[in-house]
């Protein structure tokens, strides 16, 4: 364990900006202002980063970036591939830099203005025909995957939701269960984007998008940026906030989602998730039952059921079960989950605001706050080439 990440480095700063459907900001501004309160909130200056990790999706340029925090002499930089798979692995990918002696004080961000100008507008076209229209080529799996209409993650997610259904008896009232509770977290965080009050009734009548995924079951779209700073252990001891360590982290890139045609012809044990979680229970020395708070990629309530099955929360097939009930409610649920109000409910910054809430749940400062934490899961999408981490008091 001594040549793993395991207890080298530490979440010290953490920074945000408001959530909402549009900001009417550039994503560049919006980043930057998220590092600079994530530097303030740790006591540092930009001038003390010297290693940054970002998701390759981000658009904002470093150049200006740079420029802008008065030009940190950078030493490490990387990025992770994808955008929900990237939530967890970010912060892998920093804990390494350090633990390597690569950097000293890694900074983590996401910047995204996608609240009027959603990545699945296309969706609501009909497959092939309307990219035949525009007289664009489909390259790739795409080809073979958008004229039978998976056009965006809607449909993606439908089919495999879907599979989990007939496989397990997954219901809408154990979806409901998930987004009425992360909703009801939402309403207790100002920061939240929904804080109208849901029920299951509500979430059954929300319309159908792609069966069986109600609008209610979907993710908000959002504009907003998160930023993290990460750096030593030792250093951690030192500085103004009560550091959050990274105990242990993993990523695996196994079967992505798009290969639908295979996607349940080959054993689930090879896939991203449940890889992560071998390697990741393994470095830790802990188990799913010794976690306290967990965060899991809400893009999709019928995800997070299939995400308790793949970490080993609960045996596949009973994560509808799981959730029943109240059962990742704050304050006395199974496992509390997401309270911040996740994906679904407070924003969608590819994840890593759940991850900013994983840190105040081991600082104690959440709004549902979970009492005694000491250990908390963060997990990246469970359908991309994906990471988690396991954070500590």
């Amino acid at each position: 364990m001594s040549d793993t990440i395991r207890d080298k480095a530490a979440v010290v700063g953490i920074g945000q900006t408001a959530f909402a459907q549009s900001l009417g900001r550039s994503e560049l501004d919006m980043a930057i202002e998220a590092i600079l309160a994530a530097c303030a909130d740790a006591g540092l200056s930009p001038r003390d980063l010297d290693g940054l990790v970002r998701y390759d999706i981000e658009t904002t340029d470093e150049e200006n970036l740079y420029a802008a925090l008065g030009q940190p002499a950078i030493r490490f930089f990387a990025g992770t591939p994808f955008g929900g798979g990237g939530s967890a692995a970010v912060l892998v990918v920093a804990a390494t830099a350090i633990a390597a002696g690569m950097a000293n004080t890694v900074l983590v961000y996401r910047s995204r203005a996608r609240g009027r100008r959603s990545s699945y507008g296309a969706g609501k076209h009909q497959g092939g025909r309307y990219w035949e229209k525009l007289g664009v080529e489909l390259a790739g799996l795409n080809a073979w995957h958008v004229p039978q209409g998976l056009v965006s993650a809607f449909q993606e997610m439908a089919m495999i939701s879907m599979r989990h259904r007939i496989e397990y008896g997954t219901s809408d009232d154990q979806y409901a269960e998930v987004a009425v509770a992360f909703r009801s977290h939402a309403l207790r965080n100002p920061a939240a984007v929904m804080r109208e009050p849901m029920t299951i009734a509500d979430h059954h009548a929300s319309r159908m998008v792609s069966d069986p995924l109600r609008l209610f079951d979907c993710s908000i779209e959002t504009d907003g940026a998160v930023a993290m700073i990460v750096t030593s252990a030792e250093r951690a001891k030192d500085l103004r906030q009560r550091p959050a360590y990274i105990l242990a982290g993993a990523m695996s890139a196994g079967s992505h989602h798009i290969r639908l045609s295979s996607y349940y012809d080959h054993p689930r044990e090879i896939d991203s998730p449940t890889r992560v979680a071998g390697q990741l229970w393994a470095m830790a020395g802990v188990k799913p039952r010794d976690v306290d708070v967990a965060f899991f990629y809400d893009f999709f309530t019928s995800l997070v059921i299939i995400a308790l099955e793949e970490y080993g929360f609960c045996a596949r097939g009973e994560g509808g079960a799981f959730v029943q009930d109240g059962g990742l409610a704050w304050p006395h649920g199974r496992l509390v989950s997401n309270t911040n109000g996740g994906q679904l409910s407070e924003a969608f910054i590819h994840g890593f605001n759940n991850t900013v809430e994983a840190v105040r749940q081991i600082r104690g400062t959440s709004t549902a706050q979970v009492v005694d934490c000491e250990l908390a899961f963060v997990a990246g999408g469970n359908t991309d080439p994906t990471g988690a981490v396991l954070l500590r008091s």
